[in-house]
């Protein structure tokens, strides 16, 4: 979309793997637009997402999208978790947030169906809907003479000396050059284009619940437990969604094939890469203890709603009814370690999205415009293209 709204001499063609736009990491989110409380300063996350957060609502103020910002609590249920919490309070205001410390008597009067010792409150997040987005964005590139192919899955990518040649199932494509914004299979399209890469996609699905429509007015805000700083999953947490229901979750359990969003989904190819890469191995190893929590919390939903009941205490068993789950796509490094900020690459003809995190939803409209300025000075959209 930028790049058709900024180089309109441009041709621009959108290839798209699936029937829809938004099939995957874009349509199974939470909804949230990030405020930007989590992230180091400097860095591109909080930069992008501060950034986004303020696009993301005049986006869908312009284009007449449903949004609301009710704001996130942030909820300390016990004294263990308060010094996390309170470095969370001053990143909020290292990243020019503004946000208010709570105790107890501030919970219970704000929130009086939610249970903590202290809170934090973040009154610029909020909730919107990212696949009405994202259809809106493919619609604004088709208005601006732009073309968007469904159905078109990349099979291999090529440079030339003067073009870069990209294969689909039902044709061949010479361009310029190419951007690879692949989430789930970013790492094979960077592969495809010569890049050398010490990194794996690795998917992690998200199981989320549906409360019942009794339960739908059980909060104002959006509920969030303290995160474990080592990873970059928030916990499992309580989020109102635009259409007027309550979700709970994510967890975080490694699927078992990059598109596996339920247990029944077996990709054997995608097990053999994650089984045969050092950096999965080590991972588990260095994290058994929380893979197998999460591993426990999705077998058995009573660990789920443990989970659930540290800051929601009325939840019951039948409470945690059916909801799609979604599927991350997080970089790993051969060392085993994360990565928890955005990664791009560039080869001679083609630039890659290699991780894109949460908050990337939220930060989307500063990413893509960031990728546009990358690719200018790298490809010299200023000339005449094909």
């Amino acid at each position: 979309m930028h790049l058709s709204k900024r180089l309109p001499h441009l041709s621009v063609t959108v290839l798209e793997k699936e029937a829809r736009v938004a099939a995957h990491q874009t349509g199974h989110n939470s909804g949230v637009i990030h405020a930007g409380v989590y992230y180091l300063p400097g860095t591109r996350k909080a930069r992008f997402c501060k950034e986004g957060s303020d696009a993301t609502y005049s986006f869908c103020r312009k284009h007449g999208l449903p949004f609301e910002r009710c704001g996130k609590l942030i909820v300390a249920s016990n004294e263990s978790e308060i010094d996390a919490l309170k470095g969370l309070f001053s990143r909020c205001r290292a990243n020019h947030l503004e946000p208010e410390w709570m105790d107890e008597n501030d919970i219970r009067h704000l929130e009086p169906r939610v249970a903590g010792r202290r809170a934090i409150l973040v009154h610029s997040s909020g909730i919107a809907n990212y696949t009405a987005i994202a259809q809106t964005m493919a619609a604004e590139i088709e208005s601006q003479g732009g073309e968007i192919l469904l159905n078109s899955p990349v099979i291999g990518m090529r440079e030339e000396s003067d073009a870069i040649v990209v294969d689909t199932p039902a044709r061949t494509f010479r361009a310029r050059f190419a951007i690879a914004c692949g989430g789930l299979m970013a790492d094979r399209l960077a592969e495809m284009c010569g890049l050398s890469i010490d990194f794996q996609v690795v998917p992690f699905r998200g199981e989320y619940f549906r409360l019942p429509a009794s339960k739908s007015e059980l909060v104002k805000h959006l509920i969030y437990p303290v995160p474990n700083a080592a990873l970059p999953f928030l916990g499992v947490h309580m989020t109102r969604m635009i259409d007027g229901y309550i979700t709970v979750g994510p967890n975080a359990v490694l699927a078992l094939a990059r598109e596996g969003y339920a247990w029944g989904d077996v990709n054997p190819r995608d097990m053999w890469e994650m089984a045969s890469f050092p950096g999965v191995r080590k991972l588990l190893r260095r994290h058994a203890r929380f893979a197998a929590t999460e591993l426990f919390r999705s077998m058995f939903r009573r660990g789920y709603l443990r989970e659930c009941q540290k800051y929601c205490p009325e939840l019951h068993l039948e409470d945690l009814q059916p909801h799609p789950s979604g599927v991350r796509a997080q970089v790993v490094w051969a060392d085993g370690t994360l990565e928890h900020d955005f990664l791009i690459m560039r080869s001679r003809r083609s630039l890659h999205v290699c991780n894109a995190p949460s908050p990337a939803a939220t930060a989307a409209l500063p990413i893509g415009s960031h990728i546009v300025d990358e690719c200018i000075d790298a490809f010299d959209l200023q000339k005449p293209g094909f």
